[in-house]
């Protein structure tokens, strides 16, 4: 009832927000101030109310996915003609709708829903359900969700991470998740409504390291019961169902939670970069989740849960750091000074080449990850590889476009300020994501 009255208001007060009356009597300020404290506050209790998951019936055993036929032991970075064509499909969306829209998402702090449909659209969700659920994946290839992350950060990478945090909740269940936990949390995905979802690792601490959580889970009974507090939670205050990491007392586990469960809230932090993903913390103070609803059995890899994270992270990187050349390259040479294009001047033009040979590298250590990951080989060497390079070099292009652009680079009237917050997350984000 308590969010059915902040809807109630908050709805009220969002049209009375776009009406001229305000203006004429002065009190447009005061409005906005109200709804943004009812935001808040309303926030800090709770989460979207969950929608009613229930399992169909008693399968037998999980659908999991396997590698594609013709992988080798080979690392290859060709690309199939369907991976191909996935990727045009998701470099075109990303350039009609994600880049057109960025600026006003990142101002919004959310990615719109009309948006997130148009993302749905694409079959993007299908493509992370097995067939037999419903979905259209015949097979497991990491190099392909890369190739799709890559895509969305290229576009604008805080709206791609709402766009990707339920995808990831998706793969994971198919990967890891129990027969019985895929019937009931699965299937959804690849129905009309999908369910807005997101994982939850990281915690609000210096040093942060995914494998020594301070987030507890503790047995009682037939339930574990989960305490602590979880940052830069993709979609937090929206999802309708999270994967929350925590510590049981023998390691590292997942567990399902549900979107407006008891003691379950988000709180309100606004982040510096990705703002779109609607990134706040989410906090739990004795959130019962049934036993049957830790992630996996036997089979569930929580060091492989990370890794495939953060190759994620690193091919949103990738992609925004493509956006950033592809800009300054344009730029530079249009750029008059002293009578001729500034990409004429050695620094700069050795700015722009270093942008792309560290693009280069980082795509050539993240791909060998996934292309290990694909195989079913140990990539957690590769992982860490990949996160170490390209959370630095990351940061350093970031830093470089708005260098190149001088003044104009420090102004909302170019992406590139954007593009620079956005790639300073790298290095300190966990979680939100599964390739």
């Amino acid at each position: 009832m308590a969010k059915d009255a902040i809807g109630f208001a908050l709805s009220t007060l969002n049209r009375l927000a776009g009406s001229e009356f305000l203006d004429r009597l002065g009190l447009r300020h005061g409005a906005e101030r109200l709804a943004y404290r009812l935001t808040k506050s309303g926030f800090q209790v709770i989460t979207t109310s969950a929608r009613a998951f229930k399992a169909s019936g008693k399968p037998d055993r999980p659908a999991r996915l396997h590698a594609p036929g013709q992988t080798t032991d080979l690392f290859d970075l060709g690309i199939t003609e369907e991976q191909q064509m996935i990727r045009d499909s998701v470099r075109g969306f990303a350039d009609e709708v994600l880049r057109p829209g960025a600026e006003d998402a990142d101002a919004a702090q959310r990615t719109d829903p009309a948006v997130q449909e148009q993302a749905r659209e694409l079959g993007l969700n299908f493509f992370a359900v097995p067939e037999s659920l419903g979905g259209a994946a015949a097979e497991r290839s990491t190099v392909t969700s890369l190739l799709v992350a890559e895509e969305l950060g290229r576009g604008d990478m805080g709206q791609a991470v709402a766009i990707l945090a339920p995808m990831g909740v998706a793969n994971a269940l198919t990967q890891w998740g129990t027969a019985l936990q895929q019937d009931k949390y699965l299937t959804p995905f690849a129905g009309e409504n999908p369910p807005l979802a997101t994982i939850a690792v990281c915690e609000p601490r210096p040093l942060f390291d995914p494998c020594a959580l301070r987030t507890t889970a503790t047995r009682d009974g037939d339930h574990w019961v989960l305490n602590g507090e979880k940052s830069l939670v993709p979609l937090a205050a929206e999802a309708e169902l999270f994967l929350v990491a925590a510590e049981t007392g023998e390691g590292p586990a997942v567990f399902i939670v549900e979107g407006g469960s008891d003691g379950l809230g988000a709180g309100e932090d606004p982040a510096m970069g990705i703002r779109a993903s609607g990134q706040r913390p989410l906090k739990l103070d004795n959130v019962r989740v049934p036993a049957d609803q830790r992630l996996g059995n036997e089979d569930f890899d929580y060091r492989a849960f990370v890794d495939l994270g953060t190759l994620a992270w690193c091919a949103l990187a990738i992609g925004t750091g493509q956006a950033v050349l592809d800009y300054v390259v344009p730029y530079c040479n249009e750029r008059q000074a002293f009578g001729e294009p500034i990409s004429h001047r050695q620094a700069v033009a050795f700015m722009i080449a270093d942008i792309a040979i560290e693009l280069d590298a980082m795509r050539m250590l993240t791909y060998r990850a996934a292309c290990r990951a694909e195989q079913g080989k140990t990539f957690q060497r590769e992982a860490h590889l990949a996160r170490t390079l390209v959370k630095d070099k990351a940061m350093k292009i970031g830093t470089d476009g708005v260098q190149l652009l001088g003044g104009h680079g420090f102004t909302h009237e170019y992406p590139v300020e954007r593009w620079y917050r956005d790639l300073r997350a790298i290095g300190v984000a966990f979680g939100g994501l599964h390739l």
